[in-house]
């Protein structure tokens, strides 16, 4: 009688590492990590021994020397007696300006080019694309300081402002102030302030926040989350009963009433710039590097996501436009309701690149002068420290936390919008 028993399992031997396939791949993986440790720890060692050679390890105590320049345009509180670290601060902030306001602006001018590069109307549709390949086709540098040079140059002194007959007016009902040393709006006040919190007392990273500010934040998020539950709320009716009963009124009323109820609470009013002197006073000054970049980097990156757009439609099938205009949709509700919710899952990865191109290309600000990140740790503080290694370092951290944050943001909502398989 024969009886049957599974084979005998091979021991392992070293040579499997090389020659089995169960464990090729492993061994591949260890060796290419140990051969990076190695390189990683070789670059490391031999760069900590130069730097001891010639005096220089690394020391991060400069960041709390006085900096001893100032910063022109900032948001927070700074004078030139304070540290390196809290120039290199104000200059963050503004590399995050630049980037949230080119980003929305670029996004906002691409779509509209990328659609209307789609339009029936022959003169509309060339004309964008004539925008689109210039933009294209030209460094964003040298957009920069064509900008800059527009702004300076064809704009009135505040000179021209004074006299009984001036060469230049105020605009929008005289508060607003276009000069070429930059533009002056109007700036929010309030006469019942709830104050401010002092964060981080009096270290190189303190900022006041503004309880007006959190108050009205507050007020608007709680409004808008009342009007989702109102639009929810009418959307199950409409799909129990099928009518759907208006609320246009409600969500008006919920959205501005207690906010205007908050700002006369607050005694809210605007601070208007008024000439005094040579120069205007007052309001919020937006200087013409600012402006320079803002519209430079906008316009540049529009051109690149108005291609996003106008691919990620095309890419949508001609039977959704046909099936929307039997139903009765008119062209405008169609491209808004029906083609470009579905184009927004093949627009929004390319789109994200785009985003980090702006944020990255915000590095050029040096060359208008305005003071960002690079300005400030990059630039002056480097300078006059000789703490190269330190501030790159910093520097490149500092770029890589803002892209990361921002891949982060846009790879969640992809998912959102993204099509759930069944």
């Amino acid at each position: 009688m024969t009886t049957l028993t599974d084979p005998p399992k091979a021991s392992f031997r070293l040579s499997m590492l090389i020659y089995d396939t169960r464990y090729r791949s492993l061994t591949i993986q260890a060796v290419a990590m140990l051969g990076f440790m190695l390189l990683a720890a070789w670059l490391l060692n031999n760069t900590l021994t130069n730097l001891a050679t010639l005096g220089k390890p690394i020391d991060l105590g400069f960041l709390g020397e006085p900096a001893s320049y100032d910063i022109n345009q900032r948001l927070l509180d700074y004078n030139s007696r304070d540290t390196h670290l809290r120039a290199s601060f104000i200059g963050l902030i503004n590399t995050l300006v630049v980037a949230v306001l080119g980003c929305i602006t670029a996004t906002i001018v691409g779509v509209l080019v990328g659609v209307l590069r789609l339009s029936k109307n022959w003169l509309v549709a060339r004309i964008m694309t004539v925008y689109v390949e210039m933009f294209r086709n030209v460094p964003v540098l040298l957009w920069i300081v064509l900008a800059m040079a527009i702004l300076i140059e064809s704009l009135p002194a505040p000179r021209a402002f004074r006299g009984d007959n001036p060469e230049a007016t105020m605009k929008v009902f005289d508060s607003v102030a276009i000069t070429n040393r930059g533009v002056y709006v109007p700036e929010p006040l309030f006469s019942n302030s709830l104050g401010s919190i002092h964060l981080f007392g009096d270290s190189s990273l303190r900022f006041d926040v503004s309880l007006d500010l959190m108050a009205i934040l507050v007020v608007l998020i709680a409004s808008i989350f009342a009007v989702r539950k109102v639009t929810s709320r009418a959307a199950h009716i409409q799909e129990t009963t099928g009518v759907r009963p208006k609320t246009w009124h409600v969500n008006l009323a919920i959205l501005f009433v207690p906010m205007i109820a908050l700002l006369a609470v607050l005694g809210f009013h605007l601070g208007y710039p008024e000439l005094k002197g040579f120069n205007f006073t007052g309001g919020t000054h937006m200087r013409n590097s600012l402006i320079a970049l803002w519209l430079a980097l906008s316009l540049y990156t529009a051109a690149f996501i108005a291609e996003i757009v106008r691919g990620g439609i095309l890419a949508i099938s001609h039977g959704q436009t046909e099936a929307a205009n039997a139903l009765g949709l008119r062209p405008g509700k169609t491209m808004r309701l029906v083609i470009l919710p579905q184009a927004l899952r093949v627009i929004i990865p390319p789109m994200i690149s785009n985003y980090l191109n702006l944020t990255k290309n915000s590095s050029l600000a040096i060359a208008v002068g305005y003071m960002d990140i690079t300005g400030t740790l990059g630039g002056i503080t480097m300078n006059q420290t000789g703490r190269e290694l330190e501030c790159v370092l910093m520097l490149m951290g500092c770029y890589l936390l803002i892209s990361l944050s921002i891949s982060m943001v846009m790879n969640w909502y992809n998912a959102r919008v993204a099509l759930v398989e069944r």
